[in-house]
């Protein structure tokens, strides 16, 4: 194979992806918003509470939902949202929080013995 063509043949899957439109969480100033997949692979944003301080009450509010919609009988254990430009996932181990809907995420929050929610290193540890 060619250099011309070994090099053509690296650039091809790149060229591809970086035409594919990503999915961008909305930015409104203090608005938190849920996030519903659509059939067809849509999604669409439902604003959920508006007035929210910081990304710590707009996951509270998501986690609100999610417990009424296991109180309705639904089975889903993760619900996703977004905040000022931010994803949050909300999982039964905690709050993931990303800059991109399918990047990296990183913890926010942790869940209790009892189930609550707790910024990480705000409980204090059992001596050993």
């Amino acid at each position: 194979m060619s250099r011309l063509a070994l090099a053509i043949a690296l650039m091809v899957p790149f060229g591809l992806t970086g035409c594919a439109k990503t999915l961008e969480a909305p930015t409104d100033a203090g608005v938190c918003w849920h996030l519903v997949s659509l059939p067809g692979g849509k999604v669409k944003f439902n604003r959920l509470a508006d007035h929210q301080p910081t990304l710590e009450n707009c996951a509270a509010q998501l986690e609100i939902m999610r417990r009424n919609f296991q109180s309705l009988g639904a089975g889903q254990d993760s619900v996703t949202g977004a905040y000022q430009g931010q994803f949050l996932f909300i999982q039964p181990e905690g709050v993931f929080t990303a800059q991109t809907y399918s990047g990296h995420h990183y913890n926010l929050m942790v869940r209790t013995g009892d189930g609550r929610l707790a910024v990480p290193g705000a409980m204090p540890q059992a001596p050993q």
